[in-house]
């Protein structure tokens, strides 16, 4: 029997019109063209800065950079730049990002992928504390998930319809803005009705 030679056709054409400009924030990754927001939020979901980066950025790479954008005023003075504490999901436990969290005095609730603590068996070193205490801690987390689903409540904003990534960062800082001035006064108007 004789067996049929590979297909000798066209390149794949996923690049058919070249490489998206790099002030789209437009990059490919599994799903397709995409663009990634990169977000951290206080506990009460309100967006306290974010990044935009094309699809395929790791997460892990663009911790640091997205916390450093935090700038909260405090009244007088300058405005608040560190948080107590960050809690996030597997794809951050990097040694990069931890270790500068512990420099900045920042404590952290992020699990082990389960990759790390094999390694981290196999080799020593200290371990990561994730007990009871830490998992309870963890169940916060979904905030930061309601602040993306409240966000993305503007069409816009979940459909990436803009081209370039100034107006669709225009947009998310429009909605993070009202969802800051809805949740502030709403919070006040009944704390004084009770």
């Amino acid at each position: 029997m004789q067996r049929c030679p590979a297909p000798q056709g066209a390149q794949l054409n996923y690049k058919k019109f070249g490489d998206e400009p790099p002030d789209h924030a437009i990059g490919r990754s599994r799903g397709g063209l995409t663009t990634k927001n990169h977000l951290v939020c206080d506990g009460k979901g309100r967006a306290l800065a974010f990044i935009l980066t094309p699809g395929q950025a790791a997460d892990t790479s663009m911790m640091v950079a997205t916390l450093e954008q935090i700038r909260v005023p405090a009244g007088r003075g300058r405005p608040r730049t560190r948080p107590d504490r960050v809690m996030a999901d597997k794809g951050y436990p990097s040694k990069a990002n931890r270790a500068w969290l512990r420099e900045r005095g920042i404590a952290t609730t992020i699990p082990e992928r389960e990759d790390q603590i094999a390694h981290r068996r196999r080799r020593r070193g200290r371990p990561i504390d994730f007990g009871d205490e830490q998992r309870e801690r963890y169940k916060g987390r979904n905030v930061v998930e309601r602040c993306f689903n409240k966000l993305k409540q503007w069409r816009g904003i979940a459909m990436r319809s803009d081209k370039t990534a100034r107006n669709y960062h225009a947009g998310l800082c429009l909605a993070s803005t009202l969802h800051w001035l809805t949740s502030t006064s709403g919070g006040g108007i009944e704390a004084r009705n009770q």
